[in-house]
């Protein structure tokens, strides 16, 4: 029996968890396994044999910013006191009036670092709005990119985006999710390169879009050292993740790794 991290999880109120979902469903054009719900993450979660999770927030305005960032601090609590290891990180927007308070925010709530949602925000990697947020982090807190698209009108998580991120704050620690680049895998090579060992990535929502032959193709290229499971809650319950991720070809010092020895190397996990 493996121990298992889900690195990559999203939860909501539970007033508001069945529109969040119904709105990542529409956007993305497919349906989410779980209900969004603490509740629901942690029954799949100890139904998948994991022992803890990353909580992710989006901030999609900056009006929101403040309450979304006390949620990942309460949900985080409640999952800490359900059982599991867990971390959390705060989500700030592009056009946020003081990101200088936002961060500190997200550093008082015990909130370990900033996920961004290029996409869903509307706004490009290296817009330069982003630059006064990665300069705050540089050298302190870890940024969870949401990577890639194939659709065209969704080109802001582009690997070369990045790639300019790393080079003008090379102090700043990444995490790409999906592989480095959800439906759009061309560049993970690239972000490999230039990211060297300041650069994680997950398997979140990316195992269920490919081959297998493809994914152990980007498992290789960017090494197991480097990977970590993850869901993508509520897109997928773990059960059904760790059933996709069994099917690489990995030892089983490499599955040890990814699922669970990866993610406690890279972050401080809260516990009872």
């Amino acid at each position: 029996m493996y121990k298992i991290i889900d690195i990559h999880t999203h939860t909501y109120p539970d007033a508001i968890a069945e529109r969040a979902k119904v709105a990542l469903e529409k956007f993305y054009v497919f349906e989410c396994e779980g209900k969004g719900t603490v509740s629901d993450l942690s029954e799949s979660s100890k139904a998948g044999g994991v022992v803890g999770m990353l909580l992710l927030s989006v901030s999609t305005n900056p009006r929101q910013t403040k309450n979304v960032n006390l949620w990942a601090a309460e949900s985080m609590k409640m999952l800490i006191d359900d059982g599991f290891e867990v971390a959390a990180f705060g989500g700030i927007h592009q056009d946020s009036p003081d990101m200088v308070a936002e961060v500190d925010q997200i550093k008082a709530l015990g909130l370990s670092g900033v996920k961004i949602h290029p996409d869903i925000q509307g706004v490009d990697i290296d817009d330069e709005r982003m630059y006064k947020l990665y300069a705050l982090c540089e050298g302190e807190l870890p940024i969870y990119f949401h990577m890639g698209d194939d659709r065209p009108e969704y080109r802001f998580s582009e690997a070369d985006k990045l790639i300019k991120v790393m080079r003008d704050f090379p102090r700043l620690k990444v995490i790409a999710a999906h592989l480095g680049g959800y439906c759009a895998w061309d560049k993970t090579k690239d972000l490999v390169r230039e990211g060297g060992n300041r650069i994680m990535f997950d398997t979140s929502s990316a195992l269920w879009a490919m081959p297998t032959e493809k994914a152990n193709e980007l498992v290789r290229i960017i090494g197991t050292d480097r990977l970590m499971f993850g869901t993508d809650y509520p897109v997928l319950h773990a059960k059904s993740e760790l059933e996709l991720f069994m099917k690489l070809d990995l030892t089983e010092k490499e599955r040890e790794d990814v699922l669970y020895n990866n993610a406690k190397k890279f972050l401080n996990f809260k516990s009872k």
